[in-house]
């Protein structure tokens, strides 16, 4: 199968790494386009994979097709016409899989811009699928058949867990899995701070905490245990642990996560 992506920014290039050093495609198996032409085309030679510029040849070529432009340019990249004039580049996915990684943009609204035969899944992919273990959130859209779900998850499920959410909770979903590497980010940064201010190298001290971010989610997920179990069982009788989530609770550890989802979600 032929992957091409439009728009291969920070996400349309997480993807394609863990395609290729996760996923079982071969590199010229994919091809690409993007506006920041120079940062990209380092991008695709890093890869190995095929620079196309024209977005009607590259979707000519491909089997599967992810759209990874700004959520606002949907309209432009779906209606832009061939160099004849004429043919709008949706046409040309008539038949194939479109993936649309267009967060805010919901299967309703851009179907009404394809073919009736174009097999679209709006999914919202997270930063890991880089290194083949992401999140796809994806909305429970009732066109998308049983064959359909399997081709996406013969493709993408490789590098990542495929979770279907109904549309009204895509928003939320998807901040909680795209949004939330970048609150671990800050977690891990500030363990790495707190190493150092006890004596611990920068570079040990970020070792150390990405071990243990890593493993909770490996026992988080093993398990399916509730976090409160997991915590309490790490929490002694008047113990070490206990005293420092004393002290994340009342400087407002989880009121403060809260508060970063209104922050998105009710902007």
């Amino acid at each position: 199968m032929r992957i091409g992506i439009i728009g291969m920014g920070q996400m349309g290039g997480a993807i394609a790494r863990g395609l290729i050093n996760h996923g079982g495609v071969a590199p010229d198996n994919i091809i690409a386009n993007s506006l920041d032409t120079e940062v990209f085309l380092a991008a695709a030679a890093d890869l190995g994979i095929t620079p196309e510029f024209d977005s009607h040849a590259l979707v000519a070529a491909a089997d599967c097709v992810l759209l990874a432009v700004k959520p606002s340019q949907a309209e432009a990249v779906l209606s832009a016409t061939a160099a004849d004039g004429t043919t709008p580049l949706s046409a040309l996915l008539a038949g194939k899989m479109l993936v649309s990684i267009l967060f805010g943009r919901k299967a309703a609204e851009l179907r009404a811009l394809l073919p009736a035969d174009c097999r679209l899944v709006c999914a919202v992919p997270n930063m890991p699928v880089s290194v083949g273990a992401g999140m796809w959130v994806c909305e429970d859209d009732p066109a998308l058949t049983a064959a359909d779900r399997e081709q996406f998850a013969v493709v993408f499920g490789k590098i990542g867990q495929i979770e279907y959410v109904p549309t009204q909770l895509m928003g939320v979903a998807g901040t909680l899995t795209s949004c939330g590497p970048a609150f671990v980010a800050l977690f891990h940064e500030a363990l790495g701070d707190a190493g150092v201010r006890y004596g611990l190298s920068r570079a040990q001290a970020y070792r150390l905490g990405a071990q243990l971010l890593t493993g909770y989610g490996s026992l988080a997920g093993a398990t399916a245990a509730h976090p409160g179990v997991l915590k309490d069982r790490v929490c002694s009788p008047a113990g070490t642990t206990i005293r420092g989530v004393i002290a994340l609770e009342e400087n407002g550890f989880r009121a403060a996560v809260i508060d970063a989802f209104r922050a998105i979600l009710e902007k």
